[in-house]
């Protein structure tokens, strides 16, 4: 038989921790369980993706500068032809492709700021390409939210009505599709695809006299959601200021501090802090991947993070944790994991009560870690029923009864 050829598409190779490790997951389960498949990539960092996961990989867009504000009539005139060629480029890519996988990923969402035109506009002309190529499209593990500014929310939906498959990570997402007007009554719920990436051991001494591990704590560059522009530099602010203030009261008490990011650009918020807090007892780590991030948390005593996939890393690690909560999926992920008791509003930043809360997790740290274990193991056979049912979809003549490996390494 022809081997089955495979797109993946998305924001992949930009910087994004949390949507690279998404494709992570996807390409594991593919290379295990259809080694057979040719795969490459649609998406915004080409280059990278092509050297870090061994793939091909195309260029999302064909202007180059498409996101970098256009303020000069060449460049305005340059971004909506690219708009056009756009149209023609995707659909001679999707053409090319048995299916194509959009892994994860916040990509039917606006809870950051997010203009139509961008990838709203993108993810639109897979799935209307998809459609009519009759190429199977699928949404695997998507975020939803609801959304606002109504030509986003047109695109964003008939995106998701358009696709031959979805799934989300949570009941949120799916109870926001179904009020924007998407029929879910036959799509699944199924945990982040971050979950099936490999754990990584603790080594934090966990027992009643063993003194307190580090400190993990996430930032983000945080501006609020797309409906919060005019407040943007108030929110940002106050949650700088919030945060700063958090990891000097952690370097008060003697506690070690490990600042986290999720993307290229929390790099700023994390030089912000290590120039107010100036103490070698607050550190930046360096990573370059959620194995990275799994790792640094799973060396820590607690984190506190305000990415989702931050998040995720500390769960999958089973390491206590405490949400700066900026959406809706925050709160649904840490109910799922038994912790919806320690999240804080990102955009309502309190230190003070904060510190209550940190407190309050430290003093349970050996029984959430019991939770963590028992909810990672849920997490894990969930997955196996998600990745079985992408099989089914996408792959129909396909042996659906052997046993998969790629699970059991799980």
């Amino acid at each position: 038989m022809t081997p089955a050829r495979i797109g993946v598409f998305g924001l992949l190779g930009s910087g994004n921790l949390g949507n690279d490790g998404s494709l992570e997951a996807v390409l594991g389960y593919l290379r295990a369980e259809h080694p057979e498949a040719v795969v490459d990539a649609l998406c915004g960092g080409p280059e990278v993706v092509t050297a870090r996961y061994g793939i091909p990989a195309t260029r999302l867009h064909w202007y180059r500068g498409e996101y970098r504000t256009a303020s000069r009539a060449g460049a305005i005139t340059a971004k909506g032809l690219g708009k056009l060629v756009d149209a023609f480029r995707t659909a001679a890519w999707v053409r090319r492709h048995d299916a194509v996988i959009v892994p994860g990923m916040g990509v039917l969402e606006a809870t950051l700021p997010l203009r139509p035109w961008g990838f709203p506009y993108s993810l639109f002309l897979l799935c209307a390409s998809g459609r009519l190529l009759r190429t199977r499209v699928a949404l695997v593990g998507a975020g939803a939210a609801p959304i606002g500014n109504r030509p986003t929310r047109t695109l964003v939906r008939w995106s998701a009505r358009l696709a031959a498959y979805r799934s989300y990570r949570d009941e949120v997402s799916r109870d926001a599709m179904r009020a924007m007007g998407v029929d879910t009554a036959r799509d699944e719920v199924y945990p982040d695809l971050a979950f099936a990436l490999p754990t990584p051991r603790s080594s934090v001494p966990s027992g009643p006299q063993d003194p307190p591990g580090p400190v993990c704590v996430g930032v983000m560059a945080f501006h609020g959601g797309n409906d919060d522009r005019a407040r943007a530099e108030e929110i940002h602010r106050r949650y700088l200021d919030g945060v700063t203030r958090f990891v000097r009261a952690l370097v008060e008490d003697g506690r070690p501090v490990r600042l986290l990011t999720g993307d290229a650009c929390d790099a700023p918020v994390v030089a912000a802090i290590l120039d107010a807090v100036d103490s070698p007892l607050v550190t930046a780590a360096e990573a370059a991947s959620l194995a990275d991030l799994m790792t640094e948390t799973a060396a820590a005593g607690t984190v506190v993070a305000t990415r989702y996939h931050n998040l995720v890393c500390a769960l999958k690690a089973g390491t206590p944790t405490l949400a700066l909560s900026y959406a809706a999926k925050s709160d649904a992920l840490m109910a799922r994991m038994g912790l919806d008791a320690f999240c804080h509003p990102a955009r309502e930043f309190d230190a003070d009560r904060l510190l209550e809360q940190f407190r309050a997790l430290e003093k349970r740290s050996a029984e959430l870690r019991g939770t963590l274990t028992e909810r990672n193991q849920v997490t894990a056979r969930q997955l196996q029923d998600q990745f079985t049912a992408l099989t089914t979809a996408l792959f129909p003549a396909a042996d659906h009864t052997h046993t998969h490996a790629y699970r059991e390494a799980r």
